[in-house]
């Protein structure tokens, strides 16, 4: 299987959505966009050009020229702008949308949402993913990579530490608490 990895464009905003979703999980994107065509809202985010989780902050994976999967990935600093586009979208749906715990921040560039298709897990598409958004990261000159992962997803979390992230705290988000990981190109501080 030859797998590629490219910048996203408008039109992977449906496999945006899908790999935001699987990473919040089904049920929690129900209850976070406040309809049960989840994904629609999502895919509308993701074609956005300054959204958390839009095209412009995100890489696409093929396997043999098919959709495979994504990854979302911004500068922590600018999660309140990228914030405010998303739950502008999504308040339309679900206006009771309460304010969400800070993932991230100023210093660090942030790998917020990754997702295989499930007939390619298990093909190496999310280290792929991962090592490409890590990548381009540290070239844009970001020396702090994190990500959140669930502290009851083991499997998740050795995946990350076998590419360099280490945990540095832990964090609730979305009701549940997270380990904190980073990778670091040269010093940073959480």
């Amino acid at each position: 299987m030859k797998i590629t990895v490219r910048e996203a464009a408008a039109a992977d905003a449906r496999l945006i959505a899908q790999a935001v979703a699987m990473a919040m999980g089904e049920e929690i994107a129900k209850a976070y966009c406040g309809v049960e065509n989840f994904l629609e809202v999502l895919t509308e985010i993701a074609r956005m050009e300054d959204s958390q989780y839009s095209y412009r902050n995100a890489l696409v994976a093929l396997a043999d020229d098919r959709p495979a999967g994504a990854i979302v990935g911004y500068d922590g600093g600018s999660l309140h702008r990228l914030r405010d586009r998303t739950l502008a979208v999504i308040r339309r749906f679900n206006p009771r949308l309460s304010v969400l715990e800070e993932e991230t921040g100023a210093g660090e560039f942030y790998l917020d949402s990754v997702g295989v298709l499930p007939e390619f897990r298990g093909c190496g598409i999310g280290r792929r993913l991962l090592l490409a958004m890590k990548e381009r990261a540290f070239a844009a000159g970001h020396a702090c990579v994190g990500l959140l992962v669930d502290e009851a997803n083991p499997d998740a979390e050795r995946l990350y530490v076998a590419l360099g992230f280490a945990r540095v705290g832990t964090k609730r988000f979305f009701g549940h608490r997270m380990w904190h990981l980073q990778a670091r190109s040269s010093e940073c501080m959480e």
